[in-house]
């Protein structure tokens, strides 16, 4: 056996009482994996507490779990056999504890199921069974534990078997074995035992020495979710670890959602001493530079361009509910997948799953401990993998007022599968240049974003200003924030999300004017700055950003819509610079202050630096027109 083997990640659970932790620590026992003086010590506190000898107490280390009798947190230790190395999961069973289960099988690769055989199938067994389809394992071991307690009679083991063998079927699994095991004296642990001879099946430990290994990470398509992106010099480090696939020098990386490429510049070391790396792979956290200056900010996901991730505005989950107010529709909830938070409406319960018999319905809502088939809608797209494809992107928790409420697997959404290499949509490109459409209007086409509090100025100045170089013969327009409001985001609230949707709607409808060859000019407060750095980043060449720096109490004086005097009292629960933040740019391309001066000295101030930016010089023209 190879020392250097990945240890495989084994879950164990089951009903409370059902003897987990008591088979967990007879398998660390059989392969030799206790420390010295572990069994002397757990036999001295049971003879002090006057009861028989508990595997259990090996595992269970909180005096809590000693006096309540149950396990309430996830363990892991690790143990290996002739064939490989684990690391062996037991998790909590009781219905109490069931969100310290789900962060312990949500890494595992198999299972162990424990049943009572004198108990039988319990509804706890059945939830167990259910939340391992759940996250997607498929290599599930199912120990009828207890034997002793009935004889080791095979027709209360076939019984047993028979009915979580059913159960599982009936969910799409198929348990590789079923096992009868005395875990206590250690039956079928490490061997057959003696007292179940009608039983031809492996030991447990044959049973997970049989298990297949999950493909390694380094195997599956590069998934690097980007954590953040810090500024060194002139250069951008965009930092992450990567969870599949490999990375080189070189390589073209495509960002969803966005689409953005550009290759890999360098990989970054830490310290002057060190070599800088060329390549990186599954599991390392890194920092690297690109060829390009493309926008990227947390939560997009790198991939290789030939084997992206999938990208849909609607994902179908199958759901494991922890909240203590039930999910329903219409209700929204922030997503966390990687690095990535999305805003997400439940816009169907396609069926609650009644684990105790199994039974589907359909239902507006989902109680807290139900696992449910749920298709979510975001506004912004979503980059996913389906767990089968990819279980490191296709694993998220729902999360609620701080509290994970929910956790799940991504299925595939059949017809709403957007991938950013898609050959059903393709770039049509323009016959038209930007420097012919330059030459015909005698200016250059862009966007001039006007950012800044209300009242200050925006819409008054931008209107006057469209006004005079449409009359001297420009292609020219203004996208103002309440006209736009009024058409195309219609739909949208004021919350953070709905306003970054808001911006990113608008700066691609300008940067499509723009391209047309139009100056584009617009009025939005656009209160944050990585949401005007998301609209720079679709063509930095083509975006100036103007602050229109008007003072707060200058705005509140003016106040044009009353608006101010409407947040004071309470009317408005989110305003910009009153109840919500207004993060001013730092390097603006123009500030323009307004204070103290009149609306024609700002216009006129903005079109001087307009026409020294985008007119084409008397000189560009004759060239261009080959004069």
């Amino acid at each position: 056996m190879s020392t250097t083997a990945s240890p495989m990640k084994i879950v164990v659970v089951g009903h409370v009482d059902h003897g987990k932790s008591t088979l967990v620590g007879r398998v660390l026992h059989e392969t030799g994996a206790l420390p010295e003086g572990k069994v002397e010590y757990v036999k001295d506190v049971c003879d002090k507490r006057g009861m028989p000898f508990e595997w259990a107490f090996v595992m269970d280390a909180l005096q809590a779990e000693r006096d309540q009798g149950i396990t309430i947190d996830t363990a892991q230790i690790r143990f290996r056999t002739e064939a490989r190395p684990y690391v062996i999961i037991d998790a909590p069973g009781h219905k109490e504890f069931l969100k310290n289960m789900i962060s312990g099988a949500a890494s595992a690769e198999a299972a162990v199921l424990v049943i009572d055989a004198h108990e039988g199938v319990q509804e706890q067994s059945r939830r167990h069974g259910y939340l391992l389809h759940l996250l997607g394992l498929r290599q599930i071991a199912v120990a009828v534990n207890k034997m002793d307690l009935v004889d080791f009679g095979e027709a209360r083991f076939e019984e047993v078997k028979a009915e979580i063998v059913a159960y599982l079927n009936s969910i799409g699994v198929q348990p590789t074995h079923v096992i009868p095991v005395a875990a206590r004296g250690g039956a079928n642990i490490a061997t057959n035992a003696a007292e179940t001879p009608w039983y031809t099946g492996p030991s447990v430990l044959g049973a997970l020495d049989g298990f297949a290994p999950s493909k390694p990470a380094n195997d599956l398509a590069l998934r690097l979710p980007v954590q953040d992106v810090y500024k060194f010099d002139e250069r951008r480090i965009i930092a992450g670890r990567i969870e599949s696939g490999r990375l080189k020098v070189g390589d073209t990386l495509v960002f969803a959602p966005t689409g953005k490429s550009a290759r890999i510049a360098s990989i970054e070391s830490w310290g002057g001493d060190r070599v800088a790396a060329v390549a990186a792979g599954a599991g390392q956290s890194v920092g690297i530079t690109l060829d390009e200056q493309i926008f990227v900010e947390r939560g997009q996901i790198a991939s290789l361009a030939e084997d992206g991730p999938s990208l849909s505005h609607t994902l179908k989950a199958r759901l494991f509910w922890l909240g203590r107010e039930a999910l329903k529709v219409g209700n929204r909830y922030k997503l966390k997948l990687a690095t990535a938070e999305h805003v997400v409406e439940v816009t169907a319960i396609e069926r609650v799953i009644d684990v105790e018999d199994l039974a589907n319905h359909q239902g507006a809502e989902v109680g807290r401990n139900a696992v449910a088939e749920v298709l979510f809608r975001a506004k912004t797209p979503i980059a996913y993998d389906s767990f089968i494809a990819n279980p490191r992107l296709g694993r998220f928790v729902l999360v609620e007022n701080y509290d994970i409420v929910g956790g799940g697997v991504i299925a595939e959404v059949e017809g709403e599968r957007l991938d950013h290499k898609s050959a059903n949509i393709t770039v049509v490109h323009h016959k038209v240049d930007a420097e012919g459409r330059a030459l015909a209007n005698g200016h250059r086409g862009g966007v001039v974003w006007l950012t800044g509090l209300s009242g200050a100025g925006k819409s008054t100045i931008s209107m006057e200003v469209e006004r005079q170089l449409f009359l001297k013969g420009w292609q020219v327009t203004v996208l103002d924030g309440d006209n736009v409001r009024h058409g195309l985001c219609s739909d949208l609230g004021f919350s953070p999300e709905d306003r970054a949707e808001n911006i990113r709607r608008v700066g691609e409808t300008a940067h499509l004017f723009a391209e047309a060859g139009m100056l584009v000019i617009t009025a939005f407060i656009s209160p944050y700055r990585s949401d005007r750095d998301r609209v720079r980043g679709i063509r930095p060449d083509a975006f100036h950003e103007v602050h229109v720096a008007t003072t707060l109490e200058e705005c509140e004086r003016r106040d044009p819509k009353g608006l101010y005097r409407k947040a004071r009292g309470g009317g408005i629960v989110e305003f910009t610079g009153i109840t919500a933040p207004y993060e001013p740019p730092l390097v603006p391309e123009l500030s323009l202050p307004t204070d103290g001066r009149s609306v024609d000295e700002s216009v006129a101030e903005l079109l001087r630096y307009i026409e020294r930016t985008f007119a084409l010089s008397t000189r560009e023209q004759a060239v261009g027109w080959g004069l």
